[in-house]
């Protein structure tokens, strides 16, 4: 959830890394027991650092050189800086950045993460790429077909989380939604995936685009669906849960499933995920407090209007009141707006159709006890609808230890198996 993470500003502000002469070259740095990798590509014209494990690439950078093997790096972008001495098969330095230095040591070369679940061939399932509009916007993807499908096959569209996503999901070089749709089309299930506005093939207006055109834009493929098949459904992951959510409620899809997806208000997870992060990254509770506190306001007054507490009045670390200014700014976009207003418990009774729920105990951006127990509560029963707190995964249903997006990176699992266990189970339910 891209959007709904100011926090990544705090994250970045407590490290960056260096480069020495050409090639790439990578590197780790610890702060407040959290280690941030760098990856410096230096060669052409226009040099970059990536930091894989917060899934942030291309940041452009500078490169000073001196005859004596001294390599200065400058990231305009966060205020940073770092020098190191090139020693041949490392280099060897230090990374300043708002007046604290962390020591910071490259090699040659650059990690490559396992992905072990990404598919393989063969497949017992064909694709094919597809084109579709909403208004303005082009929506292009992949549909799986099973062999042998037919118009009674169970076909599902995908809809992503807050942020641009391509079709796979792709975060972290994890790709989730390619791993589910090749679960569900070896389980003889249609699915198909489409890049979000601005990514990929597809093309439509993102600056001043709202949840709610999200939401028709997985309308107008689950329309095109229709034309093939009879059982059309959703599955949504975050934001994009909350979407399958908003389409039961209105009686355009005929099952859904929810991975992560947010059934409290916007504001409310808002704060509750920033508070989390927070205190993980080892703040105070006073400072925490001070910090949500202030949000909450803020984000009140750009729903009703009023005066924003601004940074120099609030209590906190330099660091914290410049996450702040940032989030400020956030709120003036049109889709934050709507986000923080968004509360599917007024809606949940109009949800007639079946509904698959799950939300990890780990999650640390939508906390699993809320959301479960308003759906729980504010669903009709219905004997085809199960809802699931999976033990001990993340935001990302990956086996874990804390939940920190920090860990995302370093888990080689995309997705639990008996996440896509369930999913593919409750799914076959509908082909009976």
């Amino acid at each position: 959830m891209n959007r709904i993470l100011p926090i990544i500003t705090l994250l970045l502000s407590f490290a960056l890394v260096a480069n020495a002469q050409t090639g790439t070259w990578t590197g780790k740095a610890e702060a407040q027991g959290s280690k941030i990798t760098f990856v410096f590509h230096l060669d052409g014209d226009q040099p970059t650092v990536d930091f894989p494990d917060r899934s942030v690439k291309g940041i452009a950078i500078s490169v000073e050189r001196t005859d004596m093997g001294k390599v200065i790096i400058r990231i305009p972008m966060i205020g940073a800086t770092y020098e190191g001495l090139w020693l041949g098969k490392k280099i060897v330095g230090s990374f300043t950045q708002m007046g604290q230095s962390l020591p910071l040591t490259l090699t040659p070369g650059e990690e490559k993460p396992n992905r072990t679940q990404n598919p393989q061939g063969p497949f017992p399932y064909s694709t094919e790429e597809v084109s579709y509009t909403n208004g303005e916007a082009v929506l292009q993807g992949t549909l799986v077909l099973p062999d042998g499908y037919s118009r009674k096959t169970p076909v599902l569209i995908f809809v992503s989380g807050s942020g641009q996503e391509d079709r796979d999901e792709t975060i972290f070089e994890h790709k989730p939604f390619a791993v589910i749709a090749d679960a569900l089309g070896r389980a003889g299930i249609a699915t198909l995936r489409c890049d979000d506005r601005g990514v990929g093939g597809s093309t439509g207006d993102v600056l001043n685009a709202t949840t709610e055109d999200f939401r028709d834009d997985a309308l107008a493929g689950v329309k095109l669906l229709r034309e093939r098949f009879d059982k059309v459904g959703v599955i949504g992951h975050s934001e994009g849960g909350t979407i399958a959510l908003m389409l039961a409620a209105g009686k355009q899809v005929d099952f859904i499933v929810s991975l992560a997806g947010m059934a409290v208000s916007g504001l409310e997870t808002l704060v509750a995920q920033n508070r989390t992060l927070l205190l993980s990254a080892g703040y105070s509770e006073d400072v925490v407090e001070v910090y949500c506190k202030a949000m909450g306001q803020a984000c009140d007054v750009r729903l009703h209007g009023g005066k924003m507490p601004l940074p120099d009045e609030l209590d906190l670390p330099d660091e914290l009141k410049q996450n702040y200014q940032v989030m400020i700014t956030q709120l003036q976009l049109p889709w934050m707006k709507k986000f923080l207003s968004l509360d599917m418990r007024p809606l949940l009774g109009c949800i007639t159709c079946p509904v698959l729920a799950l939300n990890g105990t780990k999650d640390v951006q939508v906390d699993y006890e809320s959301n479960i127990g308003a759906l729980q509560k504010g669903l009709p029963a219905n004997p085809g609808s199960r809802i699931e707190a999976i033990e001990g995964v993340n935001h990302l249903f990956q086996h874990c230890n804390t939940g920190a997006v920090t860990e995302y990176w370093q888990i080689e699992e995309t997705i639990a198996p008996e996440v896509l266990e369930i999913i593919v189970k409750w799914l076959l339910s509908f082909a009976e």
